[in-house]
């Protein structure tokens, strides 16, 4: 028996149209439905590139001298039901307690339509980065209401889009605050009731750029701030205190310095926020606005400040501007700052944000409002108040006497007892020094807590039914938050239900279509490989419990640890870097402490190849090295004697080479193994940026060809989500001599420094790598890599007739991705963005735009795309390109052209048509869908207005009326 394919899709499934019902059912073959192409499409794709096998083109693309010989060590692929039942019987060794830790992580509660329609929705989790402002208005409409949320909670008009996690948000504000302080000083004090991670990045990011950490009591000691260019306080403090920092702040700004403050969002509901005490930058978590605790992540931490730092701001921000028609249009703003364009010269290295889960944040806002927010903290405060009149009716002694929701318990030589009696009691309090317990609330206490909380300490009685507030009035909120009507209009579920809905259809994400973007990997997030991540034995999990209440977590995370090693070639891995960036960052940091321990401190130089990712010598800059740029051969390959110059002049302070493997532009460089050389034989460390491993798994060890330490992209080759700009992962892994130099943790021990705030930085998203490791197998995860390349070398060759393929290895192949040329069309008044636009008229995203060269696209199809998909995506690009020949032909003028005025929009197609085309061409080009078309909600959007007219704040509903009108 078999079914006809009827509808519009058949252009996506062509080649399956008559496949055997009993065969989608009969088996459950995770690998072949991870990979796109069917065994018979690839020997079709293979005929199209004139060789006999997957060997002989493998052959022609990866040097023989770097290829494994070897099948990887790793187990064969596993069913769906076999990997979701392992990962059950881990949840289980997971202790499921209530955590009152606090310490900047809460219990929350997900709203089910926040955890359907989002959380698990790949309309949300698949989607990329906004770069393309056209096909993202969705995701960038909710992250305008996260920056407007930060912004009205804290009392500033400004905040940027998200950040990875609360510590490194408050190193990212130091180092803002050091570049905008009229102190000349390289000194930063914090207050000394910070939580204690954070003060533990401050000082691992604060090393190597000379900048010194000093800690004081700033809430008693005398206030003497001469010399500091900045300065941290917080609120409310990590043991619970509410301080008045008015005076304090004060001070602070007669010194010059520069003040931030750690807050606090739900305290900040009741309490005189950071920009109305007069503070300079605010920065924090939104974690516990509907975001499970994960075991310490992914979070959406925050930045807030005036209009006058905005342009030292660092990350994204979501701004408003206009398109060709004048209609609001949103886009990220001041994209200046991101740092492929400033390189060494830039102030951070952000890339990788956590868009999904400050779009998560913000619907919390909007689901709850104003009032409800208030709600909910006035109730976390009142139980709160309540625990503490009932514990000092007992006896105890409190020290913070004005308080929100933590409170600081003085036990003496009971500290061990009491936090004995609360795990009998199933709850985890905070050890705080050796004589005091800390203990935090939240949105999911209740009564209970409250009961067993109080046994814990001996005491039967119930706590008073009512209490007054715990902090002086003087700090009480009296200004308004959340007042925009985007935060007042979703009470009902169902209307809740359908703005996400509409959101998610203005976007384009993976869900719809291929989103062949190089470099970034956009590959299938399966179902299978996302579930867990929503359990609560994983999701509800603090990252500072005792070590035997997460061995199942431990269990997987080691798991994944040994899996990567044997994919890499490495010795040992830190799962703690949070984002790729971070994970280069934090690889440089090992290079560093290595090169101190045998007494060679004194090396300071990086080689970077001129077509490195931005992020490299971002990175390289922050740890303090001087970045010295490596030039390219015309073939785009590093210039090997060029940087065997450069090395030999660096000498004794060479510290590291950067390089990219495969190259930047998507070949397998020949000379790799010589640039290891090279740099081993002057003393430096080689560090291999792992973003390309998507065609080296199970190919090629970076381990094993001179390479001593390299991060993965988790968000790239081992399939966790983009999520719209992030959650990330970017591990790092490295040989045998730097594994004692990797990042430590107070809880997890190590000597050096952390650079998260978590000790496995965002550990649920662990699993969905752990579970395509599982599912795919080794042999799976080979094949995987080989298909990539497939895909990749049959798209160069398809189109190569049409546009000119920039870069190709000796025997004229490409690696997993490949870079068209379309420079040449300027000529004639097409530019890169034309064709870019255009692309989405036909239902897809660009290509990676002008990077490493500007005026080129780079093409990524993963091994995911099915051959059908891929040739849609051909078609669409040929199609194009008849556009351009019709331009230099002189048929049609490029201003006059369908690519000039794309992309087209439904009121396009409806209004008068005055164009040199008819509506069919313009906005049915071929290759796009004609029933599931996606219609962009806006023509092109124009950048340069938007940065000239900067607005980061969701603009009153009047401003869409006047432009609609």
């Amino acid at each position: 028996m078999t079914f006809p394919i009827t509808t519009d899709h058949a252009q996506s499934t062509a080649g399956n149209s008559h496949v055997a019902l009993s065969s989608l059912l009969g088996t459950d073959d995770f690998v072949g439905r991870h990979i796109g192409p069917t065994s018979e499409e690839q020997a079709q794709m293979l005929a199209l590139l004139g060789v006999d096998s997957m060997e002989t083109l493998l052959g022609q693309t990866v040097p023989a001298s770097i290829r494994l010989d070897v099948p990887l060590a790793l187990a064969g692929s596993r069913t769906v039901e076999d990997v979701l039942g392992e990962l059950r019987c881990l949840a289980d060794r997971n202790m499921q307690r209530t955590c009152l830790i606090g310490q900047g992580y809460y219990g929350t509660i997900t709203p089910p339509v926040i955890q359907r329609n989002v959380l698990e929705n790949p309309a949300w989790y698949t989607a990329y980065t906004p770069y393309q402002p056209e096909i993202s208005q969705g995701r960038l409409e909710t992250l305008l209401n996260f920056q407007t949320m930060i912004g009205e909670l804290t009392g500033f008009p400004l905040a940027n889009a998200s950040l990875l996690d609360e510590a490194t948000a408050a190193a990212e504000a130091m180092t803002m605050a050091r570049r905008t302080s009229k102190v000349a000083g390289d000194r930063f004090l914090v207050h000394h009731d910070t939580h204690p991670q954070t003060i533990a990045v401050l000082r691992t990011r604060a090393e190597p750029i000379g900048i010194e950490i000093v800690t004081r009591d700033l809430a008693n000691e005398p206030a003497d701030f001469d010399g500091y260019f900045g300065v941290l306080l917080s609120l409310p403090t990590s043991s619970g205190a509410v301080p008045d920092w008015r005076a304090t702040i004060d001070l602070a700004h007669v010194a010059g310095a520069v003040v931030v403050v750690a807050t606090d969002l739900l305290a900040c509901v009741l309490t005189t926020p950071p920009g109305q005490l007069g503070a300079d930058i605010a920065i924090g978590s939104a974690q516990r606005f509907g975001v499970p605790m994960g075991f310490g992540g992914p979070h959406a931490a925050f930045i807030a400040t005036s209009d006058a730092l905005a342009r030292s701001l660092p990350g994204r921000l979501v701004g408003v501007s206009t398109d060709t028609e004048g209609r609001p249009a949103l886009r990220l703003a001041l994209q200046t700052r991101e740092q492929h364009i400033r390189r060494e010269k830039a102030t951070s290295n952000v890339c990788t944000a956590q868009a999904l889960l400050a779009v998560m944040a913000g619907f919390y806002a909007v689901f709850h409002g104003p009032m409800g927010l208030r709600a909910i903290a006035e109730r976390v405060h009142s139980l709160t108040v309540r625990l503490a009149k009932a514990l000092t009716d007992a006896g105890a002694a409190l020290p913070p006497k004005a308080f929100f929701d933590t409170i600081t318990v003085e036990v003496g030589v009971g500290q061990a007892g009491i936090l004995a009696a609360a795990r009998l009691e199933g709850l985890n309090f905070r050890k705080v020094g050796t004589s005091h317990v800390g203990i935090s609330l939240d949105e999911t206490s209740n009564e209970d807590v409250l009961a067993r909380v109080l046994r814990a300490f001996g005491i039967a009685d119930a706590p008073p039914a009512k209490a007054e507030i715990g902090f002086p009035e003087a700090m009480l909120r009296t200004s308004p938050y959340l007042t925009h009507p985007v935060f007042h209009m979703n009470r009902a579920e169902s209307e809740m239900m359908r703005y996400m809905r509409r959101l998610s259809d203005r976007d384009l994400a993976l869900d719809r279509a291929m989103i062949p973007l190089g470099s970034c990997t956009m590959k299938l997030n399966a179902a299978a490989e996302m579930m867990p991540i929503t359990w609560p034995e994983f999701g509800g999990l603090h990252p500072f419990i005792p070590p035997n209440q997460a061995l199942g977590y431990r269990e997987a995370i080691e798991d994944l640890s040994d899996k990567l090693c044997q994919i890499t070639g490495y010795d040992a891995f830190s799962m703690q870097p949070n984002s790729g960036a971070q994970g280069e960052y934090a690889g440089l940091l090992t290079i560093q402490a290595y090169h101190r321990s045998r007494g060679e401190g004194h090396r300071n130089i990086c080689l970077i190849p001129v077509s490195a990712h931005g992020t490299n010598p971002a990175s390289a800059q922050m740890v303090g090295m001087d970045v010295v740029v490596v030039g390219a051969m015309p073939n785009g390959d590093v210039d090997v004697e060029d940087f065997r110059a450069k090395a030999a002049r660096a000498g004794a302070n060479l510290a590291a080479c950067m390089v990219t493997y495969p190259s930047t532009h998507g070949v397998f460089e020949e000379t790799v193994r010589e640039i290891c050389q090279i740099t081993h034989q002057f003393g430096g460390q080689v560090y291999l940026d792992g973003a390309n491993m998507n065609a080296l798994v199970g190919l090629v060890k970076p381990g094993e060809i001179g390479s001593d330490v390299s991060h993965l992209n988790l968000h790239k080759t081992f399939a966790i989500p983009h999520g719209g700009g992030g959650p990330g992962m970017g591990p790092i892994g490295v040989k045998a001599h730097l594994a004692p130099h990797l990042p430590g943790h107070s809880e997890t021990g190590g000597e050096e420094g952390p650079v998260s705030a978590a000790p496995f930085g965002s550990a649920s998203i662990l699993l969905i790598s752990w579970a395509y490791c599982l599912m795919m197998g080794g042999d799976g995860l080979t094949q995987a890599t080989r298909v990539a390349i497939l895909n990749a070398n049959y798209i160069a060759a398809r189109l190569a007739g049409a546009y000119p393929v920039l870069f190709m290895g000796n025997k004229g192949r490409v690696a997993h991705e490949c870079i068209l040329d379309t420079r040449p069309f300027a000529e004639f008044g097409v530019t890169v963005d034309d064709i870019a636009k255009r692309l989405i008229d036909n239902g897809f995203h660009a290509p990676t735009m002008s990077w490493p060269v500007a005026g080129t696209l780079m093409v990524e199809p993963t091994e995911s795309e099915t051959k059908a998909e891929i040739d849609r995506f051909i078609t669409a690009l040929l199609a194009i390109r008849a556009e351009i020949a019709a331009v230099e032909r002189g048929e049609i003028s490029a201003e006059d052209s369908p690519m000039r005025h794309a992309p087209h929009t439904v009121g396009d197609l409806v209004a008068d048509w005055t164009r040199k085309y008819t509506r069919a061409q313009g906005c049915f080009p071929p290759g796009a869908f004609k029933v599931d078309k996606y219609w962009p909600p806006v023509g092109r959007v124009d950048n340069v207005w938007g940065d000239r007219n900067l607005t980061c704040t969701c603009p009153p509903m009047e401003s869409y009326l006047d432009a609609a009108e």
